[in-house]
């Protein structure tokens, strides 16, 4: 299946998101699709697979035109799209989820239906139990169930957007293998999204780059990560790097002593901990391992079964999410759209949610002032620009333009998910100029670069248990590899 875009044009008010492209792209082949946050890939990509029309130009399959008006269209001409974060059902089932938007829908026989899900993971080790609810799964095995669904509808051409943000080691090398053998034994073309250049280089073939909405340049793989850096910025980077400061003498930030966090699958017994103003706590660990629940429980989202949480020297043990933003919390959740921000509303009234405390909102002073936020921040949009309209990274912008300037405490889920290198790192500068006020720090992350660069101390989570790494520039990538597989013990001997 040969796929040809031709002059390809997306305009978004006043930004050209995709500007006359032209792409080809064969069967059996992994292709890297490369650049910046706001480069105009996944638009590029969400026209291809039917999400949303170009405003000019043509796609061929095959030698042939071919148009067609939303995702089932394009999956009938064999084309499906695994977003960022997958478009499942979370009270269905795995088998429902498997079966909603196939041809005859809930009519389907589910015994069949079940046999296929079944044959087609057990062809790529994926593990889906077809009772178990979309809300147990990590984000591993909903990527896993959709790329199933989607093979059991007949594509050709599978295309995914920022597949490995968020999933295991163990995941990611499933979900490589299964790609792997889609594109060399089925002869299916893999049309990759992604930030991070050490999967691209591990997985593609070839790779296209685009910056500002145009097609700047393509190579055959293999490369290096310095020259694929150089097409994405047209320039090298300099290397991650962060001063780190003594900590003696600061006041404490936040204190558990004895805590207990209970969740649906697995419970974090006994963890005391002691940050100070202006220490930066990373954690580590597999997903769905219990970093998650120290997360939100700094941030008043999960209460402790037992044990006290202190911030600033104030007891908050069982105190209201909406009392511990009054206590000087920020939270920045991994799921944008899901949590952070919300759908439907524009930029300015994102601004005017947190600025404007009156009863009557000042609408022309909540414009200026998110005109003046996007100019800080730059932030591709403008004030009357719905947020979901906005790229990833644009998304991310704007939630440090929404975080108060001095909080106590800053939580972070995965705060560089889905950023281009030069857009994680403008991030970290703006979370160190909080850091540098005060503000004490945890954060997860699966990139244990990222760990390791900027991180005081790191806490490896496995199964609920806690290993503490007390000088994050004392370990390794490797080390700490080790520790998120469970290895505790190699360290304590």
């Amino acid at each position: 299946m040969e796929i040809e875009l031709h002059h390809i044009h997306k305009r978004f008010g006043p930004v050209h998101a995709n500007n006359d492209v032209n792409l080809t792209f064969h069967g059996g082949r992994i292709v890297g699709i490369l650049g910046e946050n706001g480069a105009g890939k996944s638009t590029l990509m969400k026209i291809l697979s039917g999400y949303q029309p170009a405003d000019s130009g043509e796609i061929h399959i095959d030698g042939q035109r071919v148009i067609y008006h939303g995702t089932q269209q394009a999956i009938q001409h064999g084309i499906g799209m695994l977003q960022q974060d997958p478009l499942d059902v979370a009270a269905f089932t795995v088998l429902e989820n498997f079966i909603y938007g196939q041809p005859g829908g809930q009519q389907l026989p589910r015994k069949a239906a079940a046999e296929q899900l079944s044959t087609i993971s057990r062809r790529f080790g994926f593990e889906l139990d077809p009772d178990t609810p979309c809300y147990h799964l990590s984000i591993g095995q909903r990527q896993q169930l959709e790329i199933v669904r989607l093979l059991a509808l007949g594509v050709k051409t599978l295309i995914l957007d920022e597949p490995t943000t968020g999933i295991s080691a163990e995941q990611k090398q499933i979900l490589f293998d299964a790609l792997r053998e889609l594109a060399t034994k089925d002869g299916m073309s893999v049309l990759l999204v992604s930030h991070k250049l050490e999967d691209v280089i591990a997985l593609c073939h070839e790779v296209a780059v685009l910056r500002a909405g145009r097609v700047v340049g393509a190579k055959e793989m293999p490369a290096t990560t310095r020259q694929l850096v150089t097409l994405m910025f047209g320039q090298e980077l300099a290397p991650q790097t962060r001063t780190r400061e003594n900590l003696q003498g600061r006041p404490e930030a936040v204190r558990l002593d004895g805590v207990t966090l209970r969740g649906k699958r697995l419970s974090v017994e006994n963890l005391s901990l002691s940050i100070r103003a202006g220490e930066v706590i990373g954690l580590a660990g597999l997903d769905g391992s219990g970093q998650e629940l120290l997360l939100r429980a700094c941030a008043g989202l999960v209460k402790p079964a037992s044990g006290r949480l202190y911030l600033g020297g104030h007891d908050m043990t069982g105190q209201s999410y909406r009392q511990f933003l009054a206590q000087g919390v920020a939270f920045g959740a991994a799921g944008r759209l899901e949590e952070g921000l919300v759908g439907g509303l524009t930029l300015t009234e994102h601004i005017a949610l947190i600025t404007e405390t009156n009863t009557v909102i000042d609408w022309g002073r909540a414009r200026q002032h998110t005109a003046d936020q996007i100019k800080l921040y730059d932030v591709r949009g403008r004030p009357e620009s719905r947020i979901e309209t906005l790229s990833g990274g644009n998304q991310q912008r704007m939630l440090m333009a929404l975080m108060p300037q001095k909080p106590l405490l800053l939580v972070l889920e995965q705060p560089t998910r889905g950023l281009d290198v030069d857009s994680a790192r403008w991030i970290w500068e703006q979370l160190f100029t909080r850091q540098a006020t005060g503000a004490a720090m945890v954060f997860s992350t699966p990139d244990l670069d990222e760990l390791v660069t900027y991180s005081d101390r790191i806490l490896v989570f496995y199964s609920g248990q806690v290993y503490e790494v007390k000088d994050a520039t004392r370990t390794t990538i490797d080390e700490l590899g080790r520790l998120i597989g469970g290895h505790f013990e190699e360290q304590t001997q």
